[in-house]
């Protein structure tokens, strides 16, 4: 998408809303603009901007260390740089309300299309780790409540994630996940369950959008997109997946340099320059740049 194409970020939100109404989006996790804009390429509706994926690759865990400016100023590009809509994880909304309303209002200035916030306590600790505390229900509500007041753009999606399933177990997570929708919530993140029946039952419990999130080596079990939609998913995320390739895919060729001397055995493993140029669309910037030179005239 050339600069002069870019399309508005209230018009990704309601493609976003419009996507969920018609069946299951699955989104991967893209940590940068290039991959989002691979993922559209290979036909995705929707992708997802993962908080942890933003802040590993700041070389951090993912422990909340990026400040709200950050992780907004990380995503906004990422969602620029495709047509289609893009949903970021905004942890725990970098505070009490009153902060969760300057974080809804950022993260939407910044282009994404929704957010989710969650109801961990600060600071919050990846979703498939033990040792994890929850703010009051009560609390989240209030978050949720600020977040729909301050959106400008009704269609800006904003999704609770609760974490009470590995804290206070399913029930809770079911009541939450009901008072969350009550709260404004338009749909809910279920974080962490642990068996597909488990899925089945949240989906027959808490009647209203869900995302499920496939993440590798956590304690859900290894569902595909198709399943996740048979039982009533509206969004699928892979949050980690592309960037656990990636580090594995460079850990491999840095061995290869470092034995060898040279990443030869790995040509064809590699994005060409031509394909990377062609992703990025560098003809058409350099077509963009000789005509509005050229219609500049001389001064």
């Amino acid at each position: 998408m050339l600069l002069s194409q870019r399309i508005p970020p209230a018009d990704k939100a309601a493609a976003l809303r419009r996507a969920i109404a018609a069946g299951t989006v699955v989104m991967p996790g893209c940590f940068n603009a290039p991959v989002a804009m691979l993922a559209q390429k290979l036909g995705f509706e929707a992708v997802y901007i993962s908080g942890a994926g933003l802040i590993n690759s700041a070389g951090y865990p993912d422990i909340a260390l990026l400040g709200m400016e950050q992780v907004a100023g990380a995503a906004g590009p990422i969602a620029d740089a495709v047509d289609v809509p893009a949903l970021c994880d905004a942890d725990t909304g970098f505070g009490e309300a009153l902060q969760v309303m300057r974080t809804v209002r950022t993260f939407e200035a910044a282009g994404v299309a929704g957010i989710h916030l969650e109801d961990q306590v600060m600071p919050k600790r990846c979703g498939h780790l033990d040792g994890k505390g929850l703010v009051p229900a009560a609390e989240m509500e209030r978050k949720l409540a600020a977040a729909v007041e301050a959106r400008e753009n009704p269609d800006f999606l904003l999704v609770a994630r609760t974490d009470a399933r590995a804290v206070e177990g399913f029930e809770a997570s079911v009541e939450r996940g009901r008072r969350y929708l009550e709260a404004g919530a338009d749909a809910v993140f279920i974080e962490a369950l642990q068996t597909q029946e488990e899925f089945g039952r949240y989906a027959e419990q808490v009647r209203g959008p869900l995302l499920a999130n496939m993440t590798e080596f956590g304690k859900t079990p290894a569902l595909t997109a198709q399943q996740f939609a048979n039982l009533g998913y509206a969004m699928v995320i892979f949050p980690m997946t592309t960037f656990r390739v990636m580090m594995k895919a460079v850990e491999g060729v840095l061995a290869e340099i470092r034995d060898q001397g040279s990443p030869a055995a790995w040509l064809d493993r590699m994005q060409t320059r031509e394909e990377l140029y062609d992703l990025l669309r560098y003809s058409e910037y350099e077509a963009m740049d000789r005509r509005l030179a050229g219609e500049g005239g001389d001064g």
